[in-house]
């Protein structure tokens, strides 16, 4: 589905929002205290890369080693088709095209009905790979945060024609969709610093030229101690640069900034309206390394307390139902945890917890969605 056949509104929700509003059924499930599968799991098939960008938040992550195999992901995907889960990403904390379970993966999901996607940096997806994963994803985000060569392999830690041979096969991507051999969104993403001004009007005409549907344009997270020394103060200069990037967008391309969590982005670190953390039980994360934790911001063994299980070791089924899973989810939805203080900066289920965060003060109703926007299963 290409920029001009989704509605701008529709690419916004993509791009910038959240979808949780198409599952009140689980909401008000959630509410009673009934026990609700995740809609959306976003995890990785390994915590290893073959680049090393300078903003990666895996280097904050490290926890106990398992190797994920092929038989595991049977398992899990078997169990989440049982569950009800309706959407898996493979976007955590490494570079999941590595693993040999990549292909297998991506086809089984597909064909068990579940929604599947990938975030990858794209060096590996060419060929006999490439043309076999594509009809089975809803989309393919191809992380790039440069658009020029010598810039790249600084911010990405890529070295060689790394840049050329993404930008290669990201053109086949596109080719081959071209050709109605598949549907799949082909975005980009840009993980921006304020440091990377330079590259925004690059990279947004490098996704034009290469006829991407779309490029974001997100804000890089940092944890609760600054570790990756990003300067949130500096992001409010760039504003007039974002800005023009997105002027850049036509008919084929959408280069869209999240500016939700960027504007939330200050000087004293990022902005919360909510202290309890809801969003994990519909959006719930997995290390490269099999751990099931509620966010990647507790992937580290420094926060043991919020680990659930391996699903290289157990089922997904039976971590699911097990009363670590629960008692971690009801810490994080009480007055022992506060987001405000207690989190790195702006999560992967920001979106999903405003939203719960707001209907629980009383501040939006749930009311039946009147439209029906694309990736639905990714909330």
């Amino acid at each position: 589905m290409s920029a001009s056949q989704i509605a701008k509104e529709h690419m916004d929700r993509i791009l910038d929002g959240t979808k949780i509003d198409h599952y009140h059924d689980r909401v008000r499930a959630w509410e009673r205290g009934e026990r609700v599968a995740p809609i959306t799991i976003d995890m990785a098939l390994t915590t290893t890369c073959n680049m090393g960008c300078e903003f990666c938040y895996r280097y904050l992550q490290h926890n106990k080693k398992y190797k994920i195999t092929k038989e595991h992901m049977t398992r899990f995907l078997d169990n989440c088709a049982e569950l009800g889960v309706k959407g898996v990403s493979l976007v955590s904390d490494g570079e999941s095209s590595i693993s040999p379970a990549y292909e297998h993966t991506i086809t089984y999901g597909s064909s068990l009905g579940l929604s599947m996607a990938s975030g990858t940096n794209a060096y590996l997806l060419s060929g006999a790979l490439l043309r076999k994963v594509l009809p089975c994803l809803t989309y393919l985000r191809i992380n790039i945060s440069a658009g020029e060569d010598a810039r790249y392999n600084e911010i990405m830690g890529a070295r060689g024609d790394m840049f050329r041979v993404v930008l290669d096969n990201i053109k086949e991507m596109v080719a081959s969709k071209a050709r109605g051999e598949h549907n799949c969104t082909i975005g980009m993403q840009m993980v921006f610093k304020p440091d990377y001004e330079d590259q925004l009007i690059p990279l947004a005409k490098l996704a034009v030229e290469l006829e991407a549907d779309y490029l974001v344009i997100k804000h890089c997270s940092d944890d609760e101690f600054g570790t990756l020394g990003v300067k949130y103060g500096d992001y409010e200069k760039c504003y007039e640069t974002l800005r023009q990037a997105e002027t850049f967008s036509n008919d084929i391309t959408t280069i869209r900034v999240k500016w939700s969590k960027i504007k939330e982005c200050t000087e004293k670190g990022a902005i919360r309206s909510y202290q309890r953390c809801y969003g994990p039980p519909f959006l719930l994360q997995i290390s490269g390394t099999g751990l099931v934790a509620p966010c990647g911001m507790l992937f580290n063994e420094r926060y043991k307390w919020a680990h659930m299980g391996n699903i290289t070791e157990k089922s997904f089924k039976d971590i699911w139902e097990s009363e670590q899973y629960w008692k971690v989810m009801d810490r994080l939805a009480s007055d022992k945890f506060n987001a405000q203080s207690m989190c790195g900066t702006l999560c992967l289920q920001h979106s999903v917890n405003k939203y719960l965060d707001n209907y629980k003060k009383g501040l939006i109703t749930l009311e039946d969605p009147v439209d029906n926007p694309p990736h639905l299963h990714f909330v």
